[in-house]
């Protein structure tokens, strides 16, 4: 499509979008009303919502509008699937330049489809505002199907702390990408688009998780919020962790200890999950780790000691300044 969004105008752009949706059984009534009508079996829904601010959160020489949809959408997904719960629907409010092509929120737009399609969910609405910057706010929403959500408070003293999924990958390929490379391309992909296992968080909750979250600020500062919301110390095995040969590699080239990015590195929304003892997990978890007693204050540490190196995302801390672009 040719031209930029202010000349397609509001309600063109509207209609662009909403034409390339696909629909679920749980979406009552889809984009074009007032509002959406989504069925909750359970009666109870799971909300979650977050924005990707240009700049901040991704870049455009970096990403295409179709990675950013992508990613949008998974980081929402996954705080759903982090519940325990079934995602269902998606609400997009995005804001552009009128200066900006038609095409790019078209693409952004295939990419939240595609993704909300690989997680079970359906975009079913939301708005479109003329800014100076590119924001897209997602709100996702969630079934628990009968089940109790699983937060983060529920880990107890022995314990064991799995994971499934990928772990450093987003932040091996932000480090690859900003010293101006693209490859090695699998992890500059898993840094443009995660991957998250959503499958395992339903799973997890059947097996009878305790508590549980998914990585997007980096596994020590998430498990962080385990830890202070359940009262108790997590303990992390380096040796159970993996750090692929290829991951290794990368560290060595631009001089960056490989471990550092799997406990700090955030944005690949993998699952972690405190689980009782006696579980018997499947094959795609890896157990890293183990719930103590706290006599202190409740914190992770790694190899039974504390972590004291720098990392971990927050967006009005120090820390912040590392994840200009991702």
């Amino acid at each position: 499509m040719k031209g930029t969004v202010g000349e397609l105008g509001e309600f063109g752009l509207i209609r662009e979008l909403t034409s390339r949706l696909t629909t679920t059984p749980n979406v009552r009534l889809g984009p074009g009303d007032d509002a959406a009508v989504v069925a909750a079996p359970d009666r109870r829904v799971v909300a979650t919502t977050d924005v990707l601010l240009e700049g901040r959160h991704f870049r455009r020489d970096w990403s295409t509008a179709y990675d950013v949809g992508r990613k949008a959408a998974a980081q929402n997904l996954a705080d759903i699937a982090a519940m325990g719960a079934v995602p269902t629907a998606v609400l997009l409010a995005l804001v552009v330049p009128a200066e900006l092509p038609a095409t790019w929120p078209i693409e952004l737009m295939d990419g939240i489809r595609d993704e909300c399609q690989v997680a079970g969910a359906a975009v079913v609405g939301g708005d479109v505002v003329r800014g100076d910057t590119i924001t897209v706010a997602i709100t996702a929403l969630g079934d628990l199907r009968n089940r109790e959500p699983v937060t983060r408070s529920g880990a107890r003293p022995g314990d064991v702390i799995a994971v499934t999924g990928w772990l450093g990958w987003s932040a091996a390929g932000l480090a690859v990408l900003s010293r101006g490379f693209r490859s090695p391309r699998a992890f500059v992909e898993a840094h443009r688009r995660p991957e998250p296992p959503y499958h395992a968080g339903p799973a997890a909750a059947e097996l009878g998780a305790t508590a549980m979250t998914d990585v997007s600020d980096g596994l020590v500062a998430d498990l962080g919020h385990i830890a202070t919301a359940s009262g108790v110390v997590i303990d992390l095995k380096s040796a159970d962790i993996d750090v692929p040969a290829q991951m290794s590699d990368i560290g060595q080239a631009v001089g960056v200890d490989p471990l550092h990015w799997v406990l700090t590195g955030g944005e690949d929304h993998a699952i972690v999950a405190a689980f009782p003892p006696d579980v018997k997990l499947p094959a795609r978890w890896r157990v890293i780790g183990e719930v103590l007693k706290a006599s202190g204050l409740p914190h992770v540490t790694v190899d039974g000691a504390a972590w004291d190196k720098a990392g971990g995302w927050d967006h009005f801390g120090d820390s912040s300044a590392q994840g200009a672009g991702d």
